[in-house]
């Protein structure tokens, strides 16, 4: 019978030869999963035996995620803010940058009462942090696929959040107008497909590729906006790497107003923010 030890040991070897990136996070994650704790308790019982109810799932695990199906589909949540949400391939898996856009948001002196629309919610990481944070904020989460609106309803039950959720591509199905909206669209060139991580590719690609560029839904996207922010209105948004030039040139060409484009911890030009004028 294998310990605790043994087991994170040898499901390291079998992720490191399978190119898994960090493959002993990984590995004690999983078991950590399957016996019920977090990984720091592992620490406190690496001599304790695994018996074959819990190795023989566990070895299943293993196999799944050296095939590149993403760790958190596996254990079916992210964190996300001061929260965790419920994930899987309904709806692209939460990145730390959009943490970061979720949080800025937060740090902004805002009146209550606020109607805050987030477009293309996936599974309402963004939209429903902000509902949390903000019980006196009107959120609407929006998205074009019905799966995803699905993650994000079970997602709200499990926060206990009072949001309204509309299916509508972009703006077809929104209705009334918004002191604010943000939208983590998506902002992926085909072109890039044949290059990214396996386990990206896991997620939808309706929520990673957008033309050419990636930048056919954002360039139909942002003049919609305007017409449906109140006057003083603000947007701000998740973008690609190599996109904040084109972007605010779309913000600009759309009469936006204060065009900004905060960098990301990496120091990537990643979240634009626009307004309104009065």
């Amino acid at each position: 019978m294998s310990t605790v030890l043994e087991t994170i040991d040898g499901g390291t070897r079998y992720l490191e030869k399978r190119g898994i990136e960090d493959a002993r996070r990984n590995m004690q994650m999983l078991v950590a999963h399957q016996l019920g704790c977090t990984r720091m308790d592992l620490y406190l019982q690496f001599d304790r035996p695994i018996e074959e109810s819990d190795l023989a799932p566990l070895r299943e695990l293993l196999k799944k995620r050296g095939e590149g199906i993403p760790l958190q589909h596996l254990l079916g949540k992210v964190g996300f803010h001061k929260y965790e949400f419920k994930t899987d391939a309904r709806a692209l898996i939460p990145r730390p940058e959009t943490e970061e856009l979720a949080e800025w948001i937060l740090s902004w002196k805002l009146p209550e009462n606020q109607r805050v629309l987030d477009m293309g919610c996936g599974s309402g990481v963004i939209g429903l942090t902000l509902a949390a944070e903000r019980p006196g904020w009107n959120l609407v989460l929006a998205d074009v696929s019905p799966d995803a609106l699905a993650l994000a309803r079970e997602n709200a039950t499990i926060l206990q959040s009072s949001v309204d959720f509309i299916q509508s591509d972009l703006f077809s199905a929104v209705e009334g107008y918004f002191d604010g909206i943000v939208a983590n669209l998506p902002y992926v060139p085909e072109s890039e497909r044949s290059t990214m991580a396996r386990e990206v590719l896991h997620d939808p690609a309706l929520a990673l590729f957008s033309g050419t560029d990636g930048l056919d839904l954002i360039r139909r996207f942002i003049p919609e906006v305007f017409t449906r922010l109140k006057p003083g209105g603000w947007l701000v948004l998740e973008i690609g790497h190599d996109q904040a030039s084109q972007v605010a040139g779309f913000l600009q060409t759309s009469s936006f107003t204060d065009i900004e484009v905060k960098t990301d911890l990496s120091g990537v030009a990643r979240f634009p923010y626009a307004k309104r004028s009065l």
